[in-house]
């Protein structure tokens, strides 16, 4: 099975920034998949945030864009979700996803808090 391990998440101001790290562990084979990261804030429904496939084709919330960053490394099988110009919005706990044929993945999560 394949697991999904997050890290970067934490307290910051607004206007500053975090980079999320999500790392892959297990049998994800595909020559084809798509990792991303989606955030679901208290009271609201989960969201996408950004999408990267295989050959690098992104995707982002319009939110934010202009302002988040989402890159990968698939020798490592990791996504990254650089963050810049955070505002007290972005608040949420953040989910990193991985898609291929017949499956779909998700990590446990990390809380990003933007205070003001």
């Amino acid at each position: 099975q394949v697991q999904l391990v997050e890290s970067g998440g934490g307290l910051v101001q607004a206007g500053g920034s975090l980079r999320l790290s999500c790392a892959a562990s297990g049998s994800i084979f595909s020559i084809f998949n798509i990792m991303g990261w989606y955030r679901q804030a208290p009271g609201k429904q989960r969201e996408l945030v950004a999408t990267i496939t295989s050959g690098s084709i992104t995707n982002y919330a319009d939110s934010v864009k202009g302002r988040f960053t989402i890159s990968r490394d698939n020798a490592k099988k990791t996504v990254y979700l650089q963050m810049n110009s955070l505002k007290p919005d972005d608040t949420a706990v953040y989910y990193c996803n991985v898609v291929q044929p017949g499956q779909n993945y998700w990590g446990q999560g990390t809380q990003v808090t933007v205070s003001s």
